[in-house]
């Protein structure tokens, strides 16, 4: 299965903010939308960075409660890999292990189409076996 497939099941929502916006207002949305992190753009189409839940924490850790006054723009990652719709779910899933992040934004020639999270990776690859096992039980069980 592709990122392509994960997508038209999840949908292609992507939470985007400001560079401007403060990391406590991130905070906000993040526990709001229940997701873990939101991509920062300059305009529609140009994707500067992202911020996770876990680049909140080392911000927190290492400046305490200022930290929550910084920007996106100032807190974003910005080296960031890309997957695109044909990129497969082991392909993205090891780009997320190996590069120990847990969010992947989509772009198609240079559109960002979506987001996929690690946990997206990891549901899609166990409906998929289950659905493998319920064929194998059906077969089995026709065969006998």
């Amino acid at each position: 299965m592709t990122v392509a497939a994960i997508l038209r099941h999840k949908g292609h929502k992507v939470t985007t903010v400001d560079p401007s916006i403060t990391i406590a207002d991130v905070t906000t949305i993040l526990t709001d939308q229940r997701i873990g992190a939101v991509l920062v753009i300059d305009d529609e189409t140009h994707l500067l960075g992202i911020v996770s839940e876990r680049d909140i924490v080392r911000c927190l850790a290492s400046s305490g409660a200022c930290g929550l006054e910084m920007t996106a723009g100032q807190l974003m990652t910005k080296a960031m890999q890309f997957a695109h719709p044909g990129t497969t779910e082991a392909e993205a899933m090891a780009m997320m292990t190996e590069g120990r992040f847990r969010h992947l934004p989509v772009v198609d020639h240079g559109d960002l189409v979506g987001l996929v999270s690690i946990g997206d990776v990891v549901k899609s690859l166990i409906t998929q076996r289950e659905q493998e096992v319920e064929s194998l039980v059906a077969y089995v069980a026709g065969s006998g």
